[in-house]
């Protein structure tokens, strides 16, 4: 139904982009983030945050401030404004609006299993998790030893459970299995989410597309290039991989024989879009590698609200916060530890 989407969508869906758009209108600016940059303590960067939409959630934090204190607020700011737009939100936007979160679900749960390997305390372990990504039974996660009992005992009732029809083994937990479950979640997570758009049309479908293709593609050349030197055999690096986004399935064939760096440079330099990327980077480089690809969603997030009438602006509007904060966190490390010099090098401008 692509071009019809104007004359319903505004019956549910208007308010809600209204409140989407004025958002984003309150994303920290190129001026915002040069003053930030200028700041001597954390109190300064709190001084200057107290103008912008994060001023009432750090105005009653006392000092000495800490970044953690910092992050944690802005997060609760984003946390906050998701709440509501859920509440508001009808079908198919409120299932849409929940698929967003599934990554931080994903990131959680192998957050508090990893954790639990290496004997950490389950209560360190929740604060740190992301707030978006939190479920009911997320504290039982540490008695499980394998994932057949993760899946069994706590999984089974949340909504990662169809993904994990994947990697149900009785293997023993140990870092390399977790990592592995992690990007075979995500892989199902991903095509899940693909197939949803897909299914919902029209411009939404369109963005989506591109967006997750993106996400998904980035996720191939990462896990590729983490993989270089370990264990992982081609095949078994290559059901990582998900199944649709620009590379697949060809540039997937050639990725998953890549040995190092500078191979994996000359298959993404095959594919226009991802050219841009890796050419400014220097030979067997990566430090900045992530950065690049940062920068290029930013860009792709951004275009997302060029179109109206779809639903892709609210996917945009929480990885641009998301992007925000971790920008937040790099300035304010480099600022509480005297690193001023390397401020600007994770930090990603996005207007």
């Amino acid at each position: 139904m692509y071009g019809f989407e104007a004359m319903t969508f505004n019956i549910h869906g208007g308010y809600l982009e209204a409140i989407v758009r004025g958002h984003r209108a309150g994303l920290l600016t190129a001026a915002d983030y040069n003053n930030l940059c200028q700041c001597e303590t954390l109190d300064d960067i709190k001084m200057h945050l107290s103008a912008t939409e994060y001023g009432p959630y750090l105005q009653n934090e006392p000092s000495p401030l800490h970044t953690t204190t910092i992050v944690e607020k802005c997060t609760l700011k984003l946390v906050d404004e998701y709440k509501h737009m859920l509440a508001q939100a009808t079908e198919p936007l409120s299932t849409f609006l929940e698929y967003i979160t599934y990554g931080h679900m994903i990131d959680n749960v192998v957050l508090i299993v990893t954790g639990t390997l290496h004997e950490r305390d389950v209560q360190e372990l929740l604060e740190k998790c992301h707030p978006l990504g939190m479920f009911d039974s997320i504290a039982t996660l540490a008695v499980a030893q394998n994932m057949r009992e993760l899946y069994r005992l706590v999984l089974v009732d949340t909504p990662l459970a169809p993904y994990f029809s994947e990697c149900i083994t009785s293997e023993d937990l140990d870092d390399m299995n977790i990592e592995i479950m992690r990007n075979t979640l995500y892989k199902a997570y991903l095509e899940d989410f693909y197939k949803f758009c897909q299914k919902l049309g029209g411009a939404t479908a369109e963005i989506m597309s591109d967006l997750l293709a993106f996400e998904a593609d980035r996720r191939a050349v990462n896990i590729t290039i983490n993989s270089i030197g370990t264990e992982l055999t081609r095949d078994d690096r290559r059901k990582l991989y998900s199944n649709f986004g620009l590379l697949y399935p060809y540039g997937h064939e050639e990725l998953a024989i890549c040995e190092d760096i500078d191979q994996v440079r000359a298959v993404m330099e095959k594919y226009p879009p991802y050219q841009s990327i890796f050419s400014k980077l220097s030979y067997g480089e990566s430090q900045m590698l992530d950065k690049a690809f940062y920068e290029e969603e930013v860009k792709r997030l951004c275009l997302a609200f060029e179109q109206q009438f779809h639903y892709a602006v609210f996917f945009a509007y929480m990885r641009l916060r998301e992007q925000e904060i971790r920008n937040l966190m790099w300035i304010s490390e480099c600022v509480a530890q005297n690193q001023k010099s390397r401020v600007h090098d994770s930090v990603v401008f996005i207007f």
